[in-house]
């Protein structure tokens, strides 16, 4: 009996995944979990549905060598193990990048796959695992089905000029334009903002993903109208590891002046930057908040800054602003963070609650604030659960 979809969503560092009920994946998944700190310091977690810690088995201490392709081996099989063998409808995929042509979630097959391949230089840390979890998972069964769901598709309501580089003609018809990511979250935050401020949530509103990888999304009407990632996700905000948005003059200095490779530049940029760089001492939020190393706080008033700016970039594509929607870990869990961001709009009306805010209340917003601001957990797995289950129903119809 095939009555499980389970959703994998492999970067490069982590494996989250979630086991849904066929029947009803709008309820508890039944398995949840991931695999953090790949290559570096790798770490099993994972909780039934009624979020009770589970043994990971062989998972609970895994070789510091282990690949992404042995580990989602290694997860398939303890997920098979508790919820039995062939018990999968199907699994659905966060894959980050899905280019001019997939704007909706689709059902993979050589060729979608052939074509996301493409795409890999534009999400290098993101897509060419996205892609290996899939094939690993087709080389042990050929049959499952397999659905992926793309970062970029919440952001094709855009208006033609918001995905537009000021680049001659050829360039954007070769497809360099900005595709925005973290829809897949912006898809779920949208959906249940109606829950949090019901009519209000057809307003104006900037929405920060604020993660290890982080972005902001204005949207009206819960549609998306302009997003500060661009044609990859290295534009943008400051984050964990990734410099964000960046005079380009900075690049051709390192190649030309510096004499530094494509390479070199590539892996410091994606990995060398942020958090990490600025500090020197870690990309993690949590870890430089406890930090009495004058370099950590310096990197946090930074990334406040550049969120802030970001948002007020952001306001003029809306015609003004509603709330503002704090969420992933960054945005969910640190009440210093929002603070020094909304501080930057008290111009603008804003003004928060101390003690909800350090509370991470639904919303953290003052009775008298002319904005409101919202702190909502995102839930990624259950937007990509609700698609696999979609497409498995038009397949049998």
């Amino acid at each position: 009996m095939t009555d499980t979809i389970l959703t994998l969503n492999a970067g490069s560092s982590s494996i989250k995944f979630a086991a849904y009920a066929a029947k009803d994946v709008e309820g508890t998944p039944s398995l949840a979990g991931k695999i953090t700190g790949i290559l570096r310091s790798p770490e099993f977690k994972a909780v039934d549905g009624q979020g009770a810690r589970l043994p990971g088995n062989g998972l609970d201490n895994i070789d510091l060598r282990a690949t992404h392709d042995e580990l989602i081996v290694r997860l398939l099989e303890w997920i098979n193990g508790k919820l039995g063998s062939g018990n999968l409808a199907a699994v659905g995929h966060r894959v980050v990048h899905g280019g001019q042509h997939f704007l909706k979630p689709v059902l993979l097959d050589d060729t979608v796959i052939q074509e996301l391949a493409k795409l890999n230089s534009l999400a290098p840390l993101h897509q060419p695992h996205n892609l290996a979890a899939i094939e690993v998972i087709r080389n042990q069964d050929q049959d499952l089905p397999q659905i992926a769901c793309f970062d970029t598709g919440f952001h094709s309501t855009q208006h033609p000029l918001a995905k537009q580089f000021a680049l001659p003609r050829s360039l954007k018809e070769d497809g360099i334009i900005r595709y925005g990511f973290h829809g897949i979250s912006y898809d779920y935050l949208s959906s249940v903002l109606p829950e949090h401020i019901d009519e209000e949530a057809e307003g104006r509103f900037v929405i920060g993903h604020l993660g290890n990888g982080a972005s902001l999304c204005a949207i009206k009407n819960r549609q998306s109208v302009a997003t500060t990632m661009g044609f990859t996700a290295l534009d943008g905000l400051m984050m964990g590891r990734r410099c964000g948005a960046l005079d380009v003059g900075v690049v051709l200095h390192l190649l030309n002046d510096r004499n530094m490779t494509p390479k070199e530049v590539e892996d410091l940029l994606y990995n060398k930057s942020g958090l990490l760089g600025v500090s020197g001492l870690s990309n993690n939020m949590q870890d430089l908040e406890k930090s009495t190393d004058p370099a950590a706080k310096e990197a946090i008033d930074l990334y406040c800054y550049r969120t802030a700016s970001e948002i007020g970039k952001l306001i003029p594509t809306l015609g003004g602003l509603d709330g503002i929607v704090f969420s992933a870990g960054i945005g969910e869990n640190s009440p210093l963070v929002r603070q020094k961001v909304c501080n930057y709009f008290q111009w603008l009306g804003i003004e928060i609650d101390e003690a909800l805010n350090k509370k991470n209340a639904p919303k953290i917003s003052a009775k008298e604030s002319r904005i409101k601001v919202l702190v909502v957990p995102t839930d990624e797995e259950v937007v990509i659960a609700r698609a696999t289950r979609k497409i498995l129903k038009d397949m049998v119809l």
